[in-house]
């Protein structure tokens, strides 16, 4: 069996040091292996890393064509506590200069989201859910 566990997520960066830069303005603690050649941040149950995406594409033996305005198929997600931490989320990410691709607003699935792209335009969803419950370091368990 292949364990049930996701440890490390890692973006293929165009440039290092500009994403390493806009997390770390979302107030992001780094681990002491971070630098502008690559950067790990600490989350609640995963490492978020960034890695050069062209030194990522040939450590994984792929080719890469894709360019960095275009929708990478990806989302990740930050899920929060109140339907109020969605809207006071976004308004840090809007001041550290993400791009806000949709407003805070209710969902049809009984939640709030919203969603911005930081800037190698990498998605994320902001979201309370109200039947997620987390961790006592605030990793989600379950929703």
């Amino acid at each position: 069996m292949v364990m049930q566990r996701v440890s490390l997520i890692t973006i293929g960066a165009y440039h290092v040091p500009e994403l390493r830069s806009f997390y770390k303005s979302l107030g992001w603690d780094e681990t002491e292996i971070s630098s502008d050649n690559y950067a790990v941040f600490k989350t609640a149950g995963v490492l978020l890393s960034i890695f050069p995406i062209a030194e990522l594409a040939k450590d994984a033996g792929v080719e890469f064509e894709q360019k960095p305005e275009t929708f990478h198929g990806v989302t990740f997600a930050i899920n929060v506590d109140s339907p109020s931490q969605v809207d006071e989320t976004i308004e840090e990410i809007r001041h550290a200069g993400g791009k806000i691709l949709r407003e805070p607003s209710d969902a049809f699935w009984g939640g709030r989201t919203a969603y911005f792209a930081d800037p190698e335009n990498n998605l994320w969803e902001v979201a309370w859910n109200p039947s997620s419950l987390f961790d006592e370091r605030g990793a989600m368990i379950s929703f």
